[in-house]
């Protein structure tokens, strides 16, 4: 199974999701035998691009698609001198994710069965607020909008209007209650019927940080996310030995070199890799396995494009150690459907094992023939 080219492709125009336009990358490894698989990346793809290019492809081309361990290595010798921890590494989780979805096509299994078959039979979900209904605005309406589908566990970031005014360097009292508000008012509505995870998109300081999580404590949220930039693993733990609460950490760690120095630092409660930046499956399972070994759940981020979606519950499918996944219900249910057809929603919070073979899913023609895709192929 040669690889004979490497494509990749986007939308010079983006596509119109909850937060404005974005560019997903996708990358397609094509073989001597007509196959090819699918890979994702965001959110600077004319980057991204040009790293699979004119440093990968090179590794790439002639070699056999099935040995993605012994890619993985020469790709990531072909960065890691000049700097991989960027768009490097989330070039290498394209071409990764799109060498284990090959590899599910060309043996006619799901790519979980590659990654050690499924350890549950469905996937546990929580939603990312990017929804209709705001819940800054209308925190008890979205909460019972959620329940009514099943969906019993959300995720929301009250405090970055503040953040954006103080650049995360201070926080009034007044500031506290407000931002603490949506929180309030979903538990005390609905309390354990809908758990509530915190994002603080890495915004604040440590002080600040502390003062936000006591304010939280009264209401036991699922997790406290990224209060912090990612690249202090002291300050992290200095933070953690002033909560009870559970700290997750982060998606924009890549490697698991990097979350080797996050979890010897016993700062995290939740690890939360993204497939398409953390170096592919290769590296988020490893990423997993040693959450594992430290007695730690997984939380895979999912927050990019469709392919990293049926990525995210690949991965979720297969590792024994999974507390939940997240998703974006104003992703699968709209903005996904024009670029890969209708996806999958989960019943009663939980989705379905993904169906193969590989990842499950392809771009739709619509797609390749629009007018302002950008298309790059090096054979």
């Amino acid at each position: 199974m040669r690889i004979t080219a490497i494509e990749t492709l986007y939308l010079a125009g983006g596509i119109t999701v909850h937060a404005g336009p974005i560019q997903w990358l996708w990358v397609r490894i094509h073989t001597e035998d007509g196959l090819y698989g699918l890979g994702e990346t965001y959110p600077h793809p004319a980057s991204e691009e040009a790293i699979i290019h004119s440093r990968l492809a090179p590794r790439l081309l002639g070699q056999d698609a099935g040995r993605i361990e012994g890619l993985w290595a020469s790709m990531f010798d072909a960065v890691s001198y000049s700097g991989w921890a960027g768009a490097e590494m989330r070039a290498i989780s394209a071409v990764d994710t799109a060498l284990w979805d090959l590899k599910g096509k060309a043996l006619g299994v799901p790519v979980y069965e590659l990654l050690g078959g499924a350890t549950r039979d469905r996937i546990r979900t929580y939603n990312t607020c990017y929804d209709h209904i705001s819940f800054l605005d209308e925190p008890v309406r979205l909460a019972e909008s959620l329940l009514e589908s099943g969906i019993r566990a959300m995720k929301i970031w009250p405090f970055d209007p503040v953040a954006k005014i103080t650049g995360g360097n201070y926080i009034t009292p007044e500031q506290i209650r407000e931002g603490i508000r949506p929180l309030r008012l979903i538990k005390e509505k609905f309390g354990d019927s809908m758990e509530v995870a915190m994002e603080f998109h890495g915004y604040w300081n440590l002080p600040c940080a502390m003062q936000m999580a006591r304010a939280c404590e009264p209401y036991s949220p699922m997790w406290l996310e990224e209060m912090l930039g990612q690249d202090n693993m002291a300050a992290y733990r200095e933070l953690a030995s002033s909560t009870p609460l559970p700290l997750t950490i982060s998606e924009r760690l890549m490697t698991a070199w990097q979350y080797r120095e996050l979890l010897a630092g016993g700062a995290a409660r939740v690890v939360m890799p993204d497939v398409a930046w953390c170096g592919g499956l290769t590296q988020a399972k490893k990423i997993a396995d040693m959450g594992a070994v430290h007695y730690l759940p997984v939380a895979p981020h999912n927050c990019g494009g469709p392919v990293l979606h049926a990525a995210t519950m690949h991965l979720a499918a297969a590792v024994p150690n999974l507390y939940i996944a997240e998703s974006v219900r104003r992703h699968y249910a709209d903005e996904y459907t024009p670029i890969v057809g209708p996806l999958d929603a989960p019943q009663d919070g939980f989705f379905d094992l993904p169906r193969g073979p590989g990842l499950g899913l392809d771009l739709l023609p619509a797609v390749l023939e629009r007018g302002d895709l950008v298309r790059r192929r090096t054979a």
